[in-house]
C-alpha cells in the first residue's frame, strides 16, 4: 500500500538538488554535526498552480519543479506494508465536471472536489462498533504478502547508494479515524476503549511481526507515521489520550527499531500541536512536519523549549508567498538563521504552494533562502 511518506519520498527526488548522503543527514538530524544546512519543498503546489504558473512564463522546467534548487537527502521507502492488507478494488461511481464520487479500498464511498482537492473526503465508514471491527480485522493481520517480492533488494541497493532507508506505520489516530471517522473515534476513545485498544493492539503486532523481518536484515533508519490530528485550534487527541492509547502502540514498533540501529522517527500532522509536544516526545518521536505557522507553531520558539530533543521538517510559512517580497524576507530572516545556527531542520514550507503564489515570488523565495543559507553557513 503507497504511503504518504514515500509519496513525500519520491516528490522529493524528482528536484535539481544536491543530494546528501545518509550519513550527514543522520547526523544532521540527530544533532551529531552540523556541517551545512538542508532545504527542500515537502508536498509541491495545490491544483491549479502549476496552470497559473504556466499563463505567468514559468519553463516546463520550472513546472516540474526540476529548475529550483534544494539541499535534501536521497529517500528510499521500503516495499512493506503494516495497513490495511487486500484492498477493495477502487470504483468511479459518479464523475461530473466538479467532483468524483467512488468507492476507496477501504470500502468506503468518497468524494473528491476536482478543483481543490488532492486527498477525497469519505462519506461513510466501515466501523461503529466492536462487532463491525471483527468484521474488517482480517484486513490488518499478518500475511507473508505484507513483503513485496523484491524488499530486500531494494533496501540493498538503498543502502549502498547511501539513501535515508525507511518504513512507516499506520497512525494511530490516523488509521481508526479512516475506519470510524473523526468524531466517532474521538467519542470512541471514552465509550468504547476497549475497540480502540484492539485495533492498535492488531495493528501494532503486524506492523512488529513485518519490520521485525525487515530490520533483521537491514538497518531502518527512519520510521514514519501520519496522524495529522491538530487543526488551528489544537490537536483532537491529549496529552492523557496519547499516553493511554498512542504510546503503547508507538513503543512497540519504535523500541524495537531503535535497539537495531533506527535513529529518527518522524511524525506528520498539520495544526497547532503546541499542547502534545511532550507527549508525543514520550512516545519516541524526535522528528515533527510540517510545523505549520498559521496554526501557531513557531520552529524557533519550539526550539527553545526543547532543545536538542526534536528535529523539524518545513516550518516556513506557505502562506507569506502570496505577499510582497519585504514580507517574504522578513519570514525567512526570522527563521533561517537560527535553524541554521541550531541545526537539526530540513527546512521547506510547511505544506503545499497556495494558489496564488505568483511565479515571481517563488522565484524569489528560492533565491532568498539560498542568499541566507549561504551567508549563515559562511558565519557559522
Amino acid at each position: 500500500m503507497t504511503t504518504r511518506f514515500a509519496d513525500i519520498h519520491a516528490r522529493l527526488a524528482i528536484h535539481r538538488s544536491m543530494e546528501v548522503r545518509r550519513e550527514e543527514y543522520l547526523d544532521h538530524m540527530t544533532f551529531r554535526a552540523n556541517i551545512r544546512p538542508l532545504f527542500t519543498e515537502i508536498f509541491g503546489p495545490l491544483i491549479g498552480l502549476r496552470e497559473e504558473w504556466e499563463q505567468q512564463g514559468a519553463s516546463p522546467e520550472e513546472l516540474a519543479f526540476q529548475a529550483f534548487r534544494y539541499r535534501r537527502p536521497m529517500w528510499t521507502s521500503l516495499p512493506v506494508n503494516c495497513g490495511w492488507d487486500t484492498p477493495a478494488d477502487e470504483q468511479v461511481l459518479e464523475e461530473t465536471d466538479e467532483y468524483i464520487i467512488a468507492r476507496d479500498y477501504y470500502g468506503r464511498t468518497v468524494k473528491l472536489i476536482k478543483a481543490s482537492a488532492t486527498l477525497p473526503l469519505p462519506l461513510n465508514h466501515p466501523v461503529r462498533n466492536m462487532d463491525d471491527w471483527q468484521r474488517i480485522k482480517h484486513h490488518y493481520e499478518y500475511s507473508e504478502s505484507r513483503l513485496s517480492a523484491n524488499w530486500v533488494t531494494t533496501a540493498k541497493q538503498a543502502q549502498d547508494a547511501g539513501h535515508v532507508v525507511s518504513v512507516s506505520i499506520p497512525g494511530g489516530f490516523d488509521e481508526p479515524r479512516q475506519l470510524m471517522g473523526e468524531e466517532a473515534l474521538c467519542i470512541a476513545f471514552y465509550e468504547q476503549p476497549e475497540l480502540i485498544h484492539d485495533m492498535l493492539a492488531t495493528i501494532g503486532q503486524t506492523a512488529q511481526y513485518v519490520l521485525d523481518q525487515v530490520s533483521s536484515v537491514v538497518t531502518i533508519d527512519q520510521l514514519d507515521v501520519h496522524e495529522d490530528f491538530a487543526g488551528k485550534s489544537g490537536p483532537l487527541i491529549g496529552p492523557i489520550l496519547i499516553q493511554q492509547f498512542i504510546k503503547p502502540y508507538y513503543r512497540r514498533i519504535w523500541d524495537m527499531l531503535r535497539d537495531r540501529g533506527a535513529q529518527l522517527f518522524s511524525i506528520d500532522t498539520d495544526g497547532n500541536i503546541n499542547s502534545v509536544i511532550a507527549a508525543l516526545l514520550d512516545t519516541g518521536i524526535n522528528v515533527m512536519l510540517p510545523m505549520e505557522p498559521a496554526a501557531g507553531v513557531d520552529i524557533v520558539s519550539v526550539r527553545r523549549r526543547y532543545g536538542k530533543q526534536l528535529a523539524f521538517v518545513g516550518g516556513i510559512d506557505k502562506h507569506v508567498l502570496r505577499r510582497t517580497p519585504s514580507e517574504i524576507e522578513a519570514e525567512l530572516e526570522s527563521k533561517l538563521p537560527h535553524m541554521i545556527a541550531s541545526g537539526g531542520c530540513l527546512l521547506g514550507l510547511d505544506h503545499r504552494i497556495p494558489n496564488g503564489t505568483p511565479l515571481a515570488n517563488y522565484r524569489f523565495y528560492i533565491s532568498k533562502v539560498w542568499e541566507i543559507l549561504e551567508r549563515e553557513s559562511h558565519n557559522h
